[in-house]
């Protein structure tokens, strides 16, 4: 839900842009994943790709951001961002440990899926508040 008014800046317009391709990104991802269970090339790139993205958006929503200091929303996604970030880490680190299309050990494999739902649930939380303070 893509709400766009006349008071929302360049930088949280980009930022709104540009997180709805760390969406698609890390959701292809996850879903590779979870159905393969294994670390592919296409899992690593897709969650690579999602993380760049995601930083990218979040730079831009801080520097288009009017808020000063720490918010709800701020806490939830900086949480959910370091979620992906530890996530991409271990999947990474277990390619290189055990090389490519290693079957991903459970507790890992469940790490992931809920990192990526807390990461949805920051992605609709602030698609809510854009369009609760429209």
């Amino acid at each position: 839900m893509l709400v766009i008014n006349n008071s929302m800046n360049t930088f949280v317009l980009t930022g709104t842009i540009i997180v709805f391709f760390a969406l698609t990104f890390y959701t292809l991802g996850i879903v590779k994943e979870q159905k393969g269970k294994t670390v592919s090339k296409y899992v690593l790139l897709f969650l690579s790709l999602g993380l760049v993205f995601d930083i990218s958006a979040t730079v831009f929503m801080i520097a288009g951001s009017s808020v000063s200091g720490i918010s709800l929303h701020g806490v939830i996604g900086y949480s959910s961002l370091l979620g992906m970030l530890i996530d991409n880490f271990l999947l990474w680190r277990l390619r290189f440990q055990k090389g490519l299309n290693t079957a991903v050990p459970n507790g890992v494999h469940l790490y992931s899926r809920y990192a990526y739902t807390w990461w949805v649930i920051a992605f609709v939380t602030g698609g809510l508040l854009v369009y609760l303070n429209r």
